[in-house]
């Protein structure tokens, strides 16, 4: 069967994310009412939060949340903070949150929260009252049992006890689950800080295993050295990988004898970028993901690799750990160079998994060692990297079509068991 692709290539994240769908609706075969209920969210809110700034002046900034999908669980999705935030991309990264839910079978569905706003451009009094404000304005759709909100680009712990706090005080009572990626003080999970990077590693090694190659020496680069990717580079880095390359959003640095990645981040909290870190040369994000090497990591933002440069990717397994890194015409191109791409809503569904985690021990008051979350983790990896291959397998397709025919399949059957209302 021919896969359903973009015409001509489109930056659009939400377009690319429909693209992803019909790809496997087709595999499928759904009918058209079925893909059209699939397809489109469920609930899209736009908010003005009006915020008092240090020195007086009212700024009024644009907030969205979008609930992709419930068929499953109530909504479930990160919050970030950007100043190309929009609501385009917030749809995609709510309906990816939809298919990475049902990817790793945890009973949630899919939502996204951004404010186009530039974090650094604010104190830290601004951004607590600009959470505070999002969080009132968007008070209304959630809640632990409608919706759970957590860390994304951006936005982190702190950020998620102002929110926690806030809308406490609404209920009168404190609402440890209407979050997750709380700090441990407030409900939140051990493990949860790694668990996105943890959950790369462990389909990493199942990659691997697929590939017949072996961690330990193995070259790795890592777009994006964030929370994801720098944690990413050091658990590989744990496993025996050499970590010849970094980069963050003012450039990237090259050793092929090996960086150390907890020096390099150390040097990165310092200076504020990874660029000057001893004993590297200096290389750009474009030149990083071109690289020769065994595992890319791509962990920034989304269309990182395009029809533009994806004849020049040689790494043997791409690793997303971002949201939609890879374009639809670009994962082609990777497909018939032989490259193994483990898709974004399997490789970075660590973090949803131990926020799911911590919304259960939030909702039983009774929680669980890092070791035994951490053992949780890679049982729930595990199966869902087995799943999503088989799938692959049994179509004759790529990873990330098998990802998508799996989570499509499970969504699609919760919905029409449960039919339509009335």
């Amino acid at each position: 069967m021919s896969t359903a692709v973009l015409t001509k290539e489109t930056l659009n994240p939400f377009e690319i994310a429909q693209a992803q769908f019909d790809t496997a609706a087709d595999y499928l075969m759904l009918d058209d009412g079925l893909r059209t209920i699939l397809k489109t969210p469920k609930r899209q809110l736009i908010v003005s939060i009006p915020v008092r700034m240090d020195d007086g002046r009212i700024k009024v900034f644009e907030g969205y949340r979008v609930q992709h999908n419930l068929s499953r669980g109530p909504a479930k999705g990160g919050i970030r903070y950007h100043p190309d935030v929009t609501l385009d991309e917030v749809k995609a990264l709510a309906s990816w949150m939809t298919w990475k839910c049902a990817t790793v079978n945890i009973p949630y569905g899919g939502g996204k929260g951004g404010v186009r706003v530039d974090p650094k451009q604010l104190s830290l009094g601004e951004l607590e009252r600009l959470t505070r404000r999002y969080a009132t304005e968007i008070a209304p759709i959630i809640g632990p049992d409608r919706d759970i909100p957590a860390p994304d680009v951006n936005t982190n712990p702190q950020t998620m006890a102002w929110f926690m706090d806030t809308i406490s005080m609404f209920h009168g009572h404190t609402e440890l689950g209407v979050v997750t990626g709380k700090p441990l003080s407030l409900g939140g999970s051990k493990g949860r800080h790694e668990a996105t990077a943890r959950g790369c590693q462990y389909t990493t090694r199942a990659a691997c295993a697929v590939k017949r190659l072996t961690l330990k020496g193995a070259k790795v680069a890592v777009q994006g050295f964030g929370n994801a990717g720098s944690i990413a580079a050091r658990l590989l880095h744990e496993d025996g990988a050499t970590l010849i390359a970094a980069s963050d959003s003012k450039g990237g640095i090259y050793n092929e004898h090996g960086i150390d990645p907890e020096a390099a981040l150390r040097h990165k909290e310092e200076t504020g970028s990874l660029v000057g870190f001893k004993g590297c040369d200096h290389i750009t994000n474009h030149e990083l993901l071109e690289l020769r090497c065994d595992v890319l990591v791509p962990a920034a933002l989304e269309n990182a690799i395009t029809l533009e440069n994806a004849e020049h990717v040689r790494a043997k397994i791409v690793a997303e750990a971002a949201n939609g890194p890879t374009t639809p015409g670009a994962d082609q191109i990777l497909r018939e160079k032989g490259i193994f791409v483990i898709p974004d809503i399997l490789c970075n569904a660590g973090g949803v998994t131990v926020s799911y985690f911590e919304w259960v021990q939030d909702l039983y008051g009774f929680f669980w060692t890092e070791h035994e979350v951490n053992n949780y983790l890679e049982r729930t990896m595990n199966a869902a990297f087995k799943d999503v291959h088989a799938a692959a397998e049994k179509y004759r397709v790529d990873m990330r079509i098998g990802a998508y025919i799996t989570a499509v399949a499970r969504v699609a059957e919760a919905t029409r068991v449960r039919g339509i209302f009335p």
